[in-house]
């Protein structure tokens, strides 16, 4: 295994024993939102699942008991200035969450407290979620910045719950409970507490560890033949309209004034 992807230490980290892969994202500060660098750190441990067989699963979390990950941070957006900016965000996200979605080992994501936005996405991009009482999941971005989630987004979702319940989290900014995401496909199981979220998220690890590898490789890549997915690129004209309006700058600012954004739809 390569030694410096499983010791670094910072916002997120990586260590791996008994086969579990245990990805930690370690800002929970900022309710472990991501920044670049934390994607760029995900992706490259994914790859390193592809290529080392001592890696049997991947387990992801966040640290703390506030959120599994609540997005991008924020902060990301301010040096935004040109159209292409936007672009090269949203094929960064689609890249990396794509890298997730397609790794060789099963992934599972342990999800306590708030999963939303990009934290959503990630979660909705493993193969199974665990979450407890206290999750709640959802896309609040029609009420925060006035962005859109890219094409190839809309798709993963919509083929994991269906596209009228997409509207809904959507159009209503709204944060589902643990009761309701289980019931419509956004987590396999709930649990009571973060307590018994790590054990159980530990247990199935451990379950799924240990079964036929070519197995599980060849139901993933069974299911992903099913599912139809549009690219990045041809949504490109929706990412655009959203992220240069004065509307994602409106809302970019409210966000960080802790103000209620005014929408122009423009």
């Amino acid at each position: 295994m390569d030694q410096d992807v499983a010791v670094r230490e910072g916002d997120l980290l990586f260590d791996l024993e008994d086969g579990i892969g245990r990805i930690t994202f370690n800002r929970p500060q900022a309710r472990n939102a991501f920044t670049f660098e934390m994607y760029e750190r995900l992706a490259e441990i994914c790859e390193l699942a592809n290529r080392d067989h001592a890696i049997k699963v991947l387990l992801l979390r966040g640290a703390g008991d506030k959120a599994f990950a609540a997005g991008t941070d924020i902060n990301q957006f301010r040096a935004f200035a040109a159209p292409q900016d936007a672009l090269d965000y949203e094929n960064r996200i689609d890249r990396v969450l794509g890298i997730l979605e397609t790794c060789r080992v099963p992934t599972i994501a342990a999800i306590n407290g708030a999963c939303t936005g990009g934290g959503a996405g990630i979660a909705a991009s493993c193969d199974l979620r665990i979450g407890t009482r206290s999750t709640r999941i959802g896309f609040p971005i029609a009420r925060t910045l006035g962005n859109c989630l890219s094409m190839s987004n809309v798709s993963r979702i919509t083929a994991l719950i269906g596209p009228a319940r997409v509207k809904d989290l959507i159009f209503t900014a709204r944060l589902v409970d643990a009761e309701e995401a289980a019931s419509v496909g956004l987590l396999n199981e709930v649990v009571a507490d973060l307590a018994a979220l790590e054990k159980r998220a530990d247990e199935i690890a451990r379950l799924v560890a240990g079964n036929a590898p070519l197995t599980l490789s060849a139901t993933k890549q069974a299911v992903a033949r099913l599912q139809k997915r549009l690219t990045r690129e041809e949504g490109e004209d929706l990412i655009l309209m959203c992220y240069t309006s004065q509307d994602f700058r409106e809302g970019l600012d409210a966000f960080l004034t802790k103000r209620p954004p005014q929408w122009r739809g423009q």
